[in-house]
């Protein structure tokens, strides 16, 4: 597989952290299974028509454009042929700030693009898949990204993006009465409305984070053994570390450094 991030317009970094591209290699014949990880952000996805959709667990095929909200575990997906791919990965607040919606209702769930109330939304990929190149395909996302930040004026309370700055740069590591404290809300307040902007709670959301964190140290293998990661992370001990990996990659922190694929780390390959 080949994956590619590019980086948005300055006018949309606030909303978009990436663009990618995921593609299978030309000589890949075989059914494909990988697995995706929680990385507290929402995102959208654009499937090429005509090639083979990727398919859920349970065997049921995506919709060929969606969005989806967090995802609050590891997920398995897979393909029986060649795919190539177009996808958004969002700022955590991104679904209100874009498109209005409460962000919880789409919590470990996504929604078919021509179901959204938005103009173009319907026929986005079509539109798309009349675009070869891959620099005028992420034009053509940010201006529809544009029209839906005009469209609604939708603004994030600050608290909440306070809260998710200091969650972000702490790795997770930042406790819930620190945090009520610091951006001056109440523990329901404070979760109220980071569910609605965020889609999943601060704790989970910090959960998230800090195993983030200790995946990329796990990447860049800055560490002597495993047992150091979950003592720098401020795991409880080694067991809490395996657990968490276990709940967001589908794997113990072993196993998802063994299955990553070269050059993308972001879907670690799911051995059967």
């Amino acid at each position: 597989m080949y994956f590619h991030k590019l980086a948005p317009p300055g006018d949309l970094r606030g909303y978009v952290r990436y663009f990618w591209t995921l593609e299978s290699s030309s000589e890949a014949s075989l059914p494909s299974a990988f697995t995706t990880l929680a990385d507290g952000c929402p995102g959208l996805i654009v499937q090429r028509a005509g090639d083979s959709p990727f398919c859920d667990g349970t065997g049921k095929a995506w919709p060929r454009s969606f969005l989806y909200g967090q995802t609050t575990r590891a997920n398995h997906i897979s393909t029986s042929g060649p795919f190539q791919t177009l996808g958004i990965c969002f700022e955590p607040s991104a679904l209100t700030a874009v498109f209005g919606l409460n962000a919880a209702e789409l919590t470990d769930a996504c929604l078919d693009l021509p179901l959204l109330a938005a103009p173009q939304a319907g026929n986005l990929a079509e539109q798309l898949a009349a675009i070869s190149a891959v620099p005028e395909c992420v034009d053509h996302l940010a201006a529809f990204l544009r029209a839906g930040t005009a469209r609604h004026r939708t603004q994030v309370d600050s608290r909440v993006r306070q809260s998710l700055a200091q969650l972000l740069e702490s790795g997770g590591r930042v406790s819930l009465p620190d945090l009520q404290r610091a951006v001056g809300l109440s523990e329901r307040s404070l979760q109220r409305k980071f569910k609605h902007s965020v889609g999943i709670s601060p704790q989970l959301f910090a959960r998230i984070c800090r195993f983030q964190a200790s995946l990329a140290q796990l990447r860049t293998r800055q560490y002597g053994k495993f047992s150091d990661l979950a003592f720098e992370l401020e795991y409880a001990d080694q067991s809490h570390h395996i657990r968490a990996f276990r709940e967001f990659a589908g794997a113990s922190p072993q196993q998802v450094r063994q299955r990553a694929q070269p050059g993308v780390p972001e879907f670690p390959e799911l051995l059967r």
